[in-house]
């Protein structure tokens, strides 16, 4: 987010934004791009060929819906898939394959599971998400879910993948700003698989202590073989 004492709907969705370049980029091996020019829009909805969408609610309220051309989800889900090391007679040949469905969905998880942490570092409030809703659509369809936003705004982002294929998010929430009080610093986020992976690469006391044995044996034979003059 901008260095700003005000942090508008546009700047929310610019961490949205890049929540969704960076976990698709990092899970798919497949570079993520969206354009810099948003589109405002009077409502969001699932449209052809895969839709899905996940509310959030908390330090404010909101909804966010993906939707993939074919090609786009069969070009993230096979890269994913490959990047997995799954073997190509496993990876599914149609969209409308309940593989492709979960895996998109799985990687919406985890796009809005990133984003909520950003919101938490970087605005100081909690938002919390519900399970997304995956699914195969061939025309469509208007999204109207109960929810409390009482001045909702509505903007569309369009994406592009290696292989020029393109994806659209849609974004609608309250109309809210934060303003800040006073300057505070932005905890560094953690990954845990930075830390699972310098865990690994320390040694292990045992591992120390069968060094440091194996270095006194290797001392003690030299010795014994010096005594007998070999």
């Amino acid at each position: 987010m901008k260095k700003s004492n005000t942090i508008s709907t546009e700047d929310i969705l610019a961490t949205l934004c890049k929540s969704v370049t960076e976990v698709l980029t990092a899970a798919t091996n497949n570079k993520i791009a969206y354009s810099a020019m948003v589109q405002k829009i009077t409502r969001t909805c699932m449209r052809p060929d895969i839709g899905c969408f996940v509310l959030f609610d908390g330090g404010f309220t909101g909804l966010v819906v993906k939707n993939f051309t074919a090609q786009a989800a069969m070009e993230i889900y096979g890269d994913y898939m490959r990047n997995m090391g799954m073997p190509e007679s496993e990876i599914a040949k149609s969209h409308l394959s309940d593989d492709v469905s979960n895996v998109l969905g799985e990687l919406m998880n985890q796009v809005v599971g990133d984003f909520t942490n950003k919101v938490r570092e970087q605005l100081h409030t909690s938002i919390t998400q519900n399970q997304p809703k995956m699914m195969a659509i061939n025309k469509q369809v208007q999204i109207s879910v109960d929810t409390t936003m009482d001045r909702p705004q509505a903007r569309r982002v369009t994406f592009t993948t290696e292989n020029q294929s393109i994806f659209y998010l849609e974004l609608a929430m309250d109309k809210t700003e934060f303003i800040k009080l006073h300057d505070f610093d932005i905890a560094e986020a953690v990954d845990p698989d930075d830390i699972i992976a310098n865990e690994k690469a320390k040694p292990t006391k045992a591992a120390k202590k069968s060094d440091v044995k194996s270095s006194a044996n290797d001392d003690i034979d030299d010795d014994f073989m010096a005594e007998l003059g070999l």
